[in-house]
């Protein structure tokens, strides 16, 4: 192999690795826009981590500010996590892990973002927005599981918790082994950020 060549094949590698670095620092960022955060901010000027639960999430959101805020809020924190992803995907064309990487960027972003001191959400709808797009049929499993914890009027933060983690247990039935590791560790990173209190 000539010497030009090799060198054009290392430069393209770094070419690819730099690229891949760029993707996941810009789903960071995108992560970094926190829906509650800014409506509460929008709508009356106030930090929604100074009230209720002090929590920047969706849930929050609406008992302090109402259920539109709510439901805006899970608007804003879906696209930030379905737009990057399927411009990764549909665009970049890149590799399961990399789409998975990209996720588990705007997921830090919305727990840890940068600009309101590391103090954000704790990443339900991200991960759902996620599922939406890697694995949506795991959703039908979540739906399900949340109905029947309605049913027998269980807690509802638990059978939350639980019914996330139907995802990574439905790719895992389904052999979608690479994604069921990557919604394992998302999962985790959740579960760690709600027992924090965050």
């Amino acid at each position: 192999m000539k010497i030009h060549t090799i060198t054009r094949i290392l430069i393209e590698r770094r070419v690819r690795k730099l690229g891949e670095i760029v993707l996941l620092v810009i789903a960071y960022l995108f992560g970094c826009i926190n829906g509650a955060y800014y409506i509460g901010r929008f709508r009356s000027n106030q930090d929604i981590r100074e009230h209720g639960s002090s929590n920047a999430g969706a849930r929050n959101a609406g008992r302090v500010f109402g259920r539109s805020a709510f439901v805006y809020t899970v608007v804003i924190d879906a696209l930030k996590t379905v737009l990057p992803l399927l411009v990764a995907i549909h665009f970049l064309d890149v590799p399961t892990l990399l789409a998975g990487m990209t996720a588990i960027a705007v997921l830090l972003g919305h727990l840890w973002p940068v600009q309101l001191k590391f103090r954000g959400g704790k990443g339900v709808v991200v991960y759902l927005a996620t599922a939406l797009v890697l694995a949506t049929l795991t959703l039908l499993a979540v739906g399900i599981t949340v109905l029947i914890g309605r049913m027998i009027k269980r807690n509802f933060s638990l059978i939350g918790l639980i019914a996330l983690a139907t995802i990574p247990v439905t790719l895992l039935i389904l052999k979608a082994f690479l994604l069921a590791g990557i919604f394992l560790i998302m999962l985790i990173i959740v579960l760690l950020a709600h027992r924090e209190g965050k």
